[in-house]
């Protein structure tokens, strides 16, 4: 073999399309029932773009971004998340002059660098949504319950809600300090990534996962402790929406995201249906950000869905069949059936139905036994009976039914078939 797959890709082929289909036509009529609407951003922008919206002491920064030079050797990267390029985009095209709020949904592939394992790859996909130009936390509540509501329509159990606010840029700063004079005295017991962000960063030494670490974080100062009054209040109405909409959560004041663009809420969906690995949404409030790109003051929140582990679940617990059945035209040996079966081949395929046929001279046995192989649900046979009567008999390869239909008959039978697949 001279070419092969690099490391942490993956080739998705027909026999498992139709599942991320299914998926992604359930995700977009859910977010677009909150009037969320579809954008597409590139999948290469200016590095800079994340290397500021992300932070440039974040693991994806430092080892996980596919970043290169252009031909113009302009510093240029493949995006390792959807939100920078949504928010480059709502302050380019000046979106905030459009009435409040403008929601988004994306669903696409990002790129991070990172060691390959089960459900996470280097090219992955994410369904993600953004909203700009609300404050108030009944935004942050419904992005939890339109999770929730598209979630549970893919069958997905056990799903357990997690918040936390890691509060504004007037509270924040003291809890930096009170954390780093905690974690002053412990950061030798902590692993070379948190020594790291120690210096840099300390709320990122929250997010680590590994035991060590988590043993000397034990009785760690909790920002919670420390939100201003603003912050709090918003805090305390998320919770009361969702109360409201009668979602159960749990406040875990240690989620810190691994983003640094998160203000206020912050939120995480895991199930206990993947393993290890449960987390399967995430998201928060960045009020900052598109100032920080330099459009205006604007409040917005959203979050990301990962593709692959969703698939995961849903191949094991959901039982999703091709839309559409496959027809295959087979014919009798001889130019005029062969003409009516091509004709056949073009009208079925007019009316929108998924249709096969021999392309060169084979015996009808034959046509029929690559039928079988094709994976066919249903067959109609052309020959110079069927041709005289312009009644054509088909075969159900799935229940053994077989009779004659017209043309008409034919595509309302295909039709009956694809509803009751």
């Amino acid at each position: 073999m001279k070419y092969s797959l690099l490391r942490g890709m993956q080739d998705i082929f027909p026999e498992t399309i139709h599942l991320w289909q299914y998926v992604e036509d359930c995700a977009k009529k859910t977010v677009e029932s909150f009037n969320f609407k579809e954008i597409r951003t590139p999948i290469v922008e200016n590095a800079e773009l994340f290397l500021r919206s992300i932070g440039e002491d974040t693991d994806i920064v430092e080892k996980e971004m596919y970043i290169f030079q252009d031909k113009k050797g302009r510093k240029v990267a493949l995006r390792p998340e959807g939100t920078a390029s949504v928010v480059r985009a709502y302050i380019q095209h000046s979106l905030f002059n459009n009435p409040a709020p403008q929601k988004f949904y994306y669903i696409g592939p990002m790129f991070r660098y990172e060691r390959p394992q089960k459900g996470r790859f280097r090219q992955f996909h994410q369904i993600g949504a953004e909203s700009f130009g609300i404050a108030s936390p009944v935004i942050d509540a419904e992005l939890i319950y339109m999770l929730k509501m598209f979630l549970e329509r893919l069958d997905i159990k056990n799903l357990n809600y997690e918040i936390n606010s890691l509060g504004c840029e007037k509270c924040r700063p003291e809890y930096r300090k009170v954390l780093f004079n905690f974690l002053a005295d412990k950061v030798t017991n902590l692993c070379n990534d948190c020594q790291r962000r120690f210096e840099k960063n300390p709320l990122r030494v929250l997010d680590c996962k590994l035991p060590a670490c988590k043993e000397s974080l034990k009785n760690i100062p909790l920002i919670l402790n420390f939100l201003c009054n603003d912050c709090k209040n918003h805090f305390l109405s998320l919770q009361n929406e969702l109360d409201e909409m009668k979602i159960s959560y749990a406040i875990n004041p240690r989620i810190v995201r691994g983003l640094d663009y998160y203000t206020r809420t912050v939120f995480e969906v895991t199930t206990t249906m993947l393993g290890a690995q449960n987390a399967i949404a995430a998201g928060g409030r960045y009020d900052t950000l598109v100032a920080l790109f330099g459009g205006p003051s604007t409040p917005a929140a959203g979050f990301a869905i990962g593709m692959e582990r969703l698939i995961e679940i849903c191949a094991n617990s959901l039982s999703i069949k091709p839309e559409k059945n496959l027809v295959y035209v087979a014919y009798i040996n001889g130019q005029v059936e062969e003409k009516e079966a091509r004709k056949l081949v073009r009208f079925l395929r007019n009316k929108e139905i998924s249709v096969e046929t021999s392309y060169e001279e084979a015996s009808l046995k034959s046509q029929l036994r690559k039928a079988d192989r094709l994976g066919a649900d249903i067959v109609i046979i052309v020959g110079e009976d069927e041709i005289k009567k312009s009644l054509y008999k088909w075969k159900n390869m799935k229940n053994g039914l077989q009779g004659e239909a017209s043309l008409d008959e034919l595509v309302d039978l295909i039709r009956k078939s694809n509803v009751n697949n």
